[in-house]
């Protein structure tokens, strides 16, 4: 069964996603002293005494902002409310009932669920008193918290799992199979509108102002009977540009995005080509071992040569990827992509049985033997797999030292066009007799 959702709801900068973080017992979500940081809502899974449910993290509500990003951030944060089991309205306890507060109370009141009150920014006994100014919100008498210190959150957890009611019958793990999707990329190649086309709706905000997205937002959807975790993520630059700025944290999101994906989608811009930035953000997702699709996106509007897109790939990346072609706009080969995905995330799972990868190896040897080292030729005896995410092979050979680098990369090359494996970081083990094992693949610096 789906899990509740939580909306954690409030005004700008009162503290929604420190408390997020600190009521799901990590750092997910991209903080900042500045205002107006999160900007589309992201989903995070809690477990309090043995209750799970999603805690919805949105942007601040300022109804006085007409701003047409801000317009669209409080657009996503009601979505949020009206997709939920219970919000959760985030107040500053240090500043007592501010106009905005009263605005997004009175929303809260005419919604179908029930509402919690959370004074934030209580960081001492001292200051609980000054949370009871927040019941002339009307919406029950609030719970005191500290998002920096930890300080009541257990009781505001508590009084969430009561809010929830009974828990629903326990079904189908909905994480059982998934395929963890990392769309990335650099800076307004169309991620975000790819990913609101895979879906079906507006569910990240969308903007011609470059690096809209500051989170890796998670988002579930159901494709062809597979579940799937798409994560939306704000555009990778290079590091030394954004450091100690939004962005660089936002960056940083990213970036684990790509450590804890299945499958990497790297979008490009079609009306630019594939770029040395693009090929760097195809090496980054390889070295967390996740596959990788190259997608040359707007499709509707490039003129790029996709047979030269696709040589360069071949030649410029150690995984070669296949280099696919959509358009989120108009919806074209946007089916096929997470067709590719989920065929590639299955193919990174499997394990080769020994005996196909021996006929292999006695096939590649027979069509060209390994090249002499110093008056003798390396000898290779049997091969195996001993690992899945990222696939991880083993050769036995009789001397480790007379592995050439061409002929390691040409057995690599010819693994992948043999199982189909393009796209798929892989890790291949030579062990000699006596030694242990000489690694090649997988990694850029290999």
């Amino acid at each position: 069964m789906a899990l509740p959702k939580v909306a954690v709801v409030g005004y700008p900068n009162v503290g929604k996603s420190t408390l997020v973080n600190r009521l799901a017992g990590g750092r997910e979500t991209v903080v900042h002293e500045d205002a107006g940081v999160t900007r589309d809502r992201k989903e995070l899974e809690a477990d309090w005494n043995g209750r799970r449910f999603l805690l919805i993290d949105t942007g601040g509500v300022d109804s006085e902002d007409g701003h047409a990003l801000a317009t669209e951030v409080q657009a996503q944060a009601r979505r949020a409310i009206a997709e939920s089991d219970l919000a959760v309205l985030v107040v500053d306890a240090r500043t007592g009932i501010r106009p905005g507060d009263d605005e997004l109370a009175r929303e809260l009141q005419r919604a179908p669920l029930p509402v919690l009150v959370a004074a934030n920014k209580v960081d001492g006994a001292s200051l609980i008193p000054q949370a009871a100014e927040f019941i002339g919100l009307g919406l029950g008498e609030p719970v005191p918290v500290s998002a920096t210190q930890g300080l009541g959150t257990g009781d505001l957890l508590d009084a969430i799992v009561a809010g929830l009611g009974e828990e629903r019958p326990e079904g189908p793990d909905p994480d059982d199979g998934m395929v963890r999707l990392a769309v990335i990329g650099r800076p307004n190649v169309g991620k975000s509108s790819l990913v609101n086309r895979f879906l079906g709706e507006e569910r990240v905000i969308v903007s011609d102002l470059a690096g809209t997205t500051r989170d890796a937002i998670d988002t579930r959807l159901e494709f062809d009977g597979r579940a799937v975790l798409l994560v939306d993520t704000a555009g990778l630059r290079r590091r030394t540009k954004v450091a100690g700025t939004v962005d660089y944290y936002a960056q940083l999101r990213s970036e684990q995005a790509a450590e804890r994906a299945h499958v990497a989608l790297v979008v490009c811009d079609a009306s630019e080509g594939i770029t040395s930035e693009d090929f760097r953000i195809a090496e980054l997702a390889m070295t967390t071992g996740c596959a990788t699709v190259m997608v040359l996106n707007k499709w509707d509007i490039g003129q790029t040569d996709i047979d030269d897109a696709r040589a360069r790939v071949q030649t410029k990346l150690r995984l070669r990827p296949r280099v696919l072609s959509a358009s989120a706009l108009t919806g074209r080969s946007t089916r096929r992509l997470l067709e590719e995905s989920i065929r590639l995330a299955d193919r990174a799972a499997e394990r080769i049985p020994t005996s196909e990868l021996n006929r292999f190896l006695s096939d590649l040897l027979a069509k060209r033997d390994p090249p002499a080292v110093r008056g003798r030729r390396l000898r290779m005896y049997y091969m195996t797999q001993y690992e899945t995410r990222p696939p991880r092979f083993a050769i036995q050979v009789s001397d480790r030292s007379r592995i050439v680098r061409d002929y390691a990369f040409f057995l690599e090359n010819r693994l992948r066009e043999r199982f189909a494996l393009e796209g798929v970081p892989l890790v291949i083990d030579y062990r000699g007799r006596d030694d242990g094992p000489r690694r090649s693949g997988g990694r850029a610096s290999d």
